[in-house]
């Protein structure tokens, strides 16, 4: 399932390819990458095919908690983040991250309305 949602985050270095409303993502891990230069998701999601989730540099994203082991393949995620602005480019950056038992923010300060 995806909902988009509008917001105010503004795009900077590092975020231009990316839109700047907000969206939410459901779907199933079928891939986990942690590692430079940014840890990535593959996530399936029922209605609109596998995604590519890009997290924070790897320090970061540990900083947020999310480390080898937080999220495993078969694992329903739920990702919040701005999409790619090419409109037929399944790709995100994701803000926040929800499995079943834990949330991990990302980039905390870009988090809109969530």
């Amino acid at each position: 399932m995806m909902v988009l949602g509008a917001s105010g985050a503004a795009a900077h270095h590092g975020w231009s390819w990316a839109e700047s409303e907000q969206m939410e993502l459901r779907g199933t891990v079928r891939e986990v990458r942690i590692g430079p230069p940014h840890p990535t998701l593959r996530v399936e999601t029922a209605d609109n095919g596998v995604w590519t989730v890009e997290l924070g540099n790897p320090s970061q994203t540990q900083r947020a908690g999310f480390a080898e082991g937080s999220a495993k393949v078969g694992d329903s995620i739920t990702a919040i983040g701005n999409r790619a602005r090419e409109g037929d480019e399944k790709r995100m950056k994701a803000v926040r991250l929800r499995t079943a038992d834990r949330t991990y923010d990302i980039y905390p300060e870009r988090i809109r309305g969530n």
